[in-house]
């Protein structure tokens, strides 16, 4: 059906470029989660899950994303809100994991985290590039990219303390780059909610 305008037509397309990109890093994203969470597990390392955890929360991200781009400012804001309340979330499950690291002690295996951070920096890093230009498009697809530039973070991170482990011997660089990841998280939360909350307040 032909469009009444240009207008509309522009955001018709701008909003199926949306979908797209969307719907492609939310498969990468989930396919990731289980694959990083497998390798976590195995290899014991906190620093491992909590970068598993990370791309599940993307993947719901994603979906809510997806839910929201024909939707008006004031819906993309609410869903950039509870986004935001999530990755606060899987910032508080890593502290739990370190609390329990620091309680139950343990030596995760360098190998599993080191080549496992690689492959997730793999997938991250081309999701950055799909969300590329999308940043500065609104609201909903900001927060999106936001999420994306912090699992960059994290797997360069995980990598470096898969060094730290075999240089030391311990377990100590896996719970310092957790804590590290854990705050990096709680930081992108708070920055979401911030941005979220004040478009609430510029709809209302």
């Amino acid at each position: 059906m032909p469009c009444s305008c240009d207008d509309s037509c522009s955001i018709d397309r701008l909003r199926e470029r949306q979908r797209g990109t969307l719907r492609a890093v939310l498969a990468i994203n989930a396919v990731m989660f289980f694959v990083i969470a497998a390798a976590a597990l195995h290899g014991d390392s906190a620093a491992l899950l909590s970068d598993s955890l990370d791309n599940l929360g993307d993947a719901f991200t994603y979906g809510l994303s997806l839910y929201a781009v024909s939707r008006g400012a004031a819906v993309k804001a609410r869903v950039a809100l509870f986004k935001g309340a999530l990755i606060f979330l899987g910032a508080c499950v890593v502290v739990g994991q370190i609390v329990h690291r620091l309680i139950v002690p343990g030596v995760p295996l360098f190998e599993i985290m080191g080549a496992f951070s690689l492959i997730g920096l793999a997938a991250n890093g081309l999701c950055l590039f799909l969300l590329w230009r999308h940043r500065h498009e609104d609201v909903n697809m900001s927060s999106v990219w936001e999420c994306s530039r912090n699992d960059i973070a994290a797997n360069l991170s995980v990598f470096v303390a898969a060094g730290g482990v075999w240089l030391t011997g311990s377990g100590w660089p896996d719970l310092a780059v957790a804590g590290i990841l854990a705050l990096l998280l709680m930081r992108s939360a708070w920055r979401v909610i911030g941005n979220a909350r004040a478009q609430i307040r510029a709809a209302g």
